[in-house]
């Protein structure tokens, strides 16, 4: 079974996030911000990070520079799920190592899509 970490600072999002991606047979695990996102993912290997950008403590821009560092996660399709759309920070996400970005709100069928397409 595929293990996927979900970051996001609000309890709705990770509700939605994790009902649709449980629903598909997956194994999920949540966080509330970038650094409990990257303290789990140094406590465990996952197959696939999903990631909000604007949160407390630690944004995503800054957890996914984080976890980049780590070796094991050097190849880890990392995904930012955010309401935010601008070049600039889609820029920044991808510098920082996100494989790929999705705009909130999301379509369960398309997020299941995506995560499929890059957990092959």
């Amino acid at each position: 079974m595929k293990k996927i970490l979900t970051v996001d600072d609000s309890a709705s999002m990770r509700a939605m996030v994790v009902f649709t991606l449980r629903g598909e047979g997956y194994e999920v695990s949540e966080a509330v911000n970038g650094k409990e996102g990257l303290d789990l993912a140094k406590a465990d290997i996952f197959d696939l990070i999903i990631s909000d950008v604007n949160m407390p403590i630690m944004n995503g821009i800054e957890f996914v520079t984080n976890v980049r560092k780590e070796e094991k996660y050097r190849f880890t399709p990392i995904l930012m799920l955010t309401t935010e759309s601008g070049t600039d920070l889609k820029l920044q996400g991808k510098a920082a190592g996100a494989t790929g970005w999705i705009v909130k709100p999301f379509d369960p069928q398309k997020l299941i899509a995506v995560v499929k397409k890059v957990l092959r």
